[in-house]
């Protein structure tokens, strides 16, 4: 689309100036009278008021222009005008009462009177630049120079409201700065100063508008879009920026097309099949009305209804489309327009307007006759197209007429023309003001008003600031734009039928509270059965919870809605992505929250904690009751036999493995993930060193019943006992040390085992220390178990050493499969696991060494004897 734009850019640039060209060679030949000679005459509709500084003035006053055939063999006739457009004609008539007024000011412009030349243009670029060479060479047919130079007929231009004419236009009056404002041309093109330093507007650029149009699409919701525009550079370039922009807003064009200059009949049913079979609802048209009036009227044939229409600026008040037959297909529109003004007096100075026979004036006359349905032929009757018309008088009353150049309640683009007229007259006023010696100008110097130069204008055009007597402040940015201001317009139905616009919402960039659109949705009419604004989308927005997934081959504002994963949310609608909630965050069931993850760890409250807590409770309990049988039976010889010393220090440790669990058990701390270890650790290690030696004791017993070994038990005295076991359990106790001093265990959150979950757990802090401390447990245990296996079968009719070889082998068992499921459990079952193997091992121990000799002291007490134990009774019999 944009290297189609700089084509046509190129195609006009190359046609001017070869038509500039052949008007230069052909004056070439003129040259040496020494004086200038008009070449030829147009032939154009104009308003004439001659003064000491003239503005000119381009308007399209009639809708179309018919150019004759073209035979190549004689000189062409003219290009006349067609179907007068009484709204253009009230703007001209603007620009007339805004220089009487300024002539009647004498505050403004004292002593100089300011003059006019209007140009009808016809909505074509041919006669608007027609209009625009015959406004800057002047219309006389001699002018005595030697060198063809002279003031400039006109110092100043308002208008061509359109945008292709305005480009042509400023792009060959632009290179000798003469000052061109625009009421109307809205193409963002024209923003470029490099190539339209002298081209000022009254009007925002399209830039604005676009945006103001996407602003009032965000409100609404409506992201699936259709989009129509003019095969012109006010169609096109909008068209572009407005692409651009739905693109920022993440909307979607459902379908694009070109309204037809030449509007061709086929092209518009296709246009209509196009916008019957899209889903969009909302149809979005930049063009003026008159490339639109052939599409409506199609509409209307066709009876296409349910579309939301959305006027731009240069239809969007266009009273052609406001009458009955339009209401049922076009009620509801929205539009973006210039804002309103009010102009004191204009009404009346409307109505005092009279035909005039100045050929200059000619087009008093039109308007007059098509205002009147009459004719200035005389004869009685004139027969005007096969259709008789009464002959004008020139006295028709105006007052009596209702039509848009009596109608002064909504003047946008005639207010603009007042600006523009206002901007030029304070430009001059400014330059009037210039003190000699002072000014902005090489050498300080000031312009001369008797030889006023275009560009010297432009200067103080640039800075022109003032508010006009509706309150509305007018000056220009560093690309000539005005201020960015719209009405949001909204079409209702009339009490006769027709169509009424009311303003219903104001665009304001430059709005200081921030907010750009306001809208008063209560004021709005809506052309639907249920009276609600529409649903115009490809695809119904994502609820939270759910993400965008695009569907392949189709627009971003076509997709499907999936679900967030677990762990994601998205918690607003249409999101693209779902969010990661953060590490101690997990999402709620509908994904559209992150609620804090669920900690983990083995509570007393849990019922596995509470089985497990019972289990040792149990443990401590049998611990303290084989504890109190021992003491009541300390002096009985199943108890002496056994070394009371050693067993007491066994169950004590082994009430300590049974508390120790109790450590593992609820919300880690710091100081409990310390002592857990250690005093696992340490409790087993004086329950296995006690074991150890309680073994060597027994081998040392048998030893010294023989004769070889009568010296055996020497080395294993009590004292001997005692130092062992504490030498043992003191090499534990260093490695525990040493373990916490270096990493010491602390509170842990683990995301690993569950992601919906924080395992609260204790870090070992080293895997070394940890690994010394079981190893230790692994070696004395080894060793006890080998001694005791090696013992198991010595003479005594109760051996310990056959009930230490089975509690080691259960304890070893136990802790060798401990491995494995402690490094395979998930969170709070490994703390279990590690729970479990400490309680298994408490109880084979303790069942495995003391169940039989509880056995034989509660039940079988007649074999707590000495004679039993050493078995002498059965040698007796």
């Amino acid at each position: 689309m944009g290297e189609w734009v700089r084509k046509r850019e190129m195609w006009i640039t190359v046609n001017i100036c070869l038509y500039l060209s052949f008007k230069c060679i052909s004056a070439a030949s003129i040259h040496r009278s020494g004086t200038c000679q008009l070449q030829g005459r147009f032939k154009l509709n104009g308003m004439y008021q001659d003064g000491d500084v003239i503005l000119g003035g381009l308007f399209e006053v009639h809708f179309f222009t018919v150019f004759p055939e073209l035979n190549f063999r004689t000189e062409p006739e003219p290009p006349y005008c067609e179907k007068f457009d009484m709204e253009s004609f009230q703007q001209a008539q603007t620009m007339v009462f805004a220089i009487d007024e300024i002539n009647k000011n004498p505050n403004l412009l004292p002593n100089v009177t300011l003059g006019y030349h209007l140009y009808d243009t016809c909505v074509s670029l041919g006669m608007a630049f027609r209009a625009a060479i015959s406004l800057v060479s002047g219309t006389e047919e001699r002018f005595s120079s030697l060198n063809c130079t002279g003031p400039s007929p006109v110092i100043g231009i308002v208008g061509d409201p359109s945008s292709t004419p305005s480009i042509a236009i400023s792009s060959v009056l632009g290179l000798f700065r003469v000052p061109i404002v625009s009421h109307y041309a809205t193409c963002s093109c024209l923003s470029d100063r490099k190539k339209y330093p002298s081209f000022f507007r009254t009007i925002p650029s399209d830039a604005f508008q676009v945006r103001s149009m996407v602003q009032i699409l965000r409100h609404f919701g409506w992201t699936w879009v259709g989009l129509l525009y003019s095969d012109d550079d006010y169609g096109i370039y909008a068209s572009v920026s407005f692409k651009q922009e739905m693109q920022l807003f993440r909307g979607c064009i459902a379908f694009s097309e070109i309204l037809p200059h030449d509007n061709n009949p086929k092209d518009i049913r296709r246009i209509i099949g196009v916008i019957q079979a899209s889903t969009a609802r909302v149809v979005i048209v930049f063009s003026t009305s008159s490339y639109l009036m052939t599409l409506m009227d199609e509409v209307v044939v066709q009876n296409l209804t349910g579309r939301q229409w959305i006027a731009s600026e240069a239809w969007a008040t266009s009273p052609v489309f406001h009458t009955s037959r339009f209401l049922p297909f076009l009620g509801g529109t929205l539009g973006i327009a210039i804002r309103r003004g009010e102009i004191q007096g204009l009404q009346e100075f409307l109505l005092r307007l009279c035909p005039s026979n100045d050929p200059k004036n000619n087009m008093l006359k039109i308007f007059w006759e098509n205002m009147f349905s009459c004719s200035f032929k005389t004869g009685g009757m004139a027969i005007d197209g096969g259709q008789v018309k009464k002959v004008c008088t020139g006295q028709e009353d105006l007052i009596i007429t209702n039509t848009p150049y009596t109608d002064v309640s909504g003047l946008r683009a005639a207010y603009n023309v007042y600006k523009a007229v206002y901007a030029l007259a304070h430009a001059v006023h400014d330059l009037m003001q210039c003190e000699e010696g002072s000014g902005p100008f090489s050498g300080n110097r000031c312009a001369d008003i008797t030889n006023l130069k275009p560009w010297q204008l432009v200067h103080y055009l640039q800075k022109v600031n003032f508010t006009t007597g509706f309150g509305d402040h007018v000056s220009f940015d560093k690309n000539g734009d005005a201020l960015a201001i719209y009405d949001v317009l909204n079409w209702q139905p009339n009490s006769d039928g027709s169509i009424r616009v009311y303003t219903v919402g104001v665009v304001n960039e430059g709005a200081g509270n921030g907010k750009v659109l306001s809208l008063n949705e209560d004021a709005l009419y809506w052309n639907f059965q249920f009276k609600k604004p529409p649903r115009s989308v490809c695809s119904e927005s994502c609820p939270p919870g759910t993400r965008q997934a695009m569907r392949k081959g189709l627009p971003v504002c076509c997709f499907d809605c999936l679900p967030c994963r677990d762990g994601e949310i998205s918690n607003t609608t249409d999101a693209i992505e779902c969010t990661a909630c953060t590490d101690e965050f997990w999402s709620n069931p509908d994904k559209d929250q992150c609620v804090p993850k669920e900690v983990e760890f083995l509570s007393y409250e849990d019922p596995l904690g509470l089985s497990l807590t019972t289990a040792s409770l149990l443990g401590t309990c049998i611990c303290s009751l084989v504890m109190v049988i021992f003491a009541h039976h300390r002096n009985t010889p199943i108890v002496r036999s056994n070394n009371s010393e050693l067993s007491f220090l066994l169950l004590l440790s082994l009430k300590l493995c049974f508390l120790c669990v109790l450590l593992f058990i609820g919300r880690p701390q710091l100081w409990t993930c310390q002592l857990r270890h250690a005093l696992f650790g340490i409790s087993f290690v004086l329950c296995v060193s006690s074991i150890l030696v309680k073994t060597m004791v027994v081998i040392a017993v048998f030893k010294s019943s023989r004769p070889e070994g009568k010296g055996a038990m020497k080395w294993f005295g009590v004292a001997q006992q005692r130092c062992t076991v504490l030498v043992l359990t003191a090499l534990q106790v260093v490695i525990c040390a040493v373990w916490l001093s270096t990493a010491s265990p602390t509170p842990h959150k683990n995301n690993q085992y569950t992601r919906s979950k924080i395992v609260y757990e204790c870090a070992i802090g080293s895997v070394a220390g940890f690994s010394m401390l079981l190893g230790y447990i692994g070696l004395l245990a080894a060793i006890s178990f080998l001694l005791a296996f090696l013992a198991r079968n010595l003479p005594d009719n109760f051996n310990d050493a056959k009930f230490i070889t089975f509690s080691m082998l259960i304890f070893c068992a136990v802790w060798i499969s401990f491995v494995p499921a402690y490094v395979s459990s998930p969170g709070k079952y490994a703390v279990a696991v590690e729970i479990f193997a400490i309680l298994a091992s408490s109880f084979g121990l303790l069942l495995a060494i003391f169940a039989p000799k509880c056995y034989i002291i509660l039940l079988h007490p007649e074999r707590n004897t000495k004679k039993a134990i050493m078995g002498r009774e059965t040698q007796n019999k």
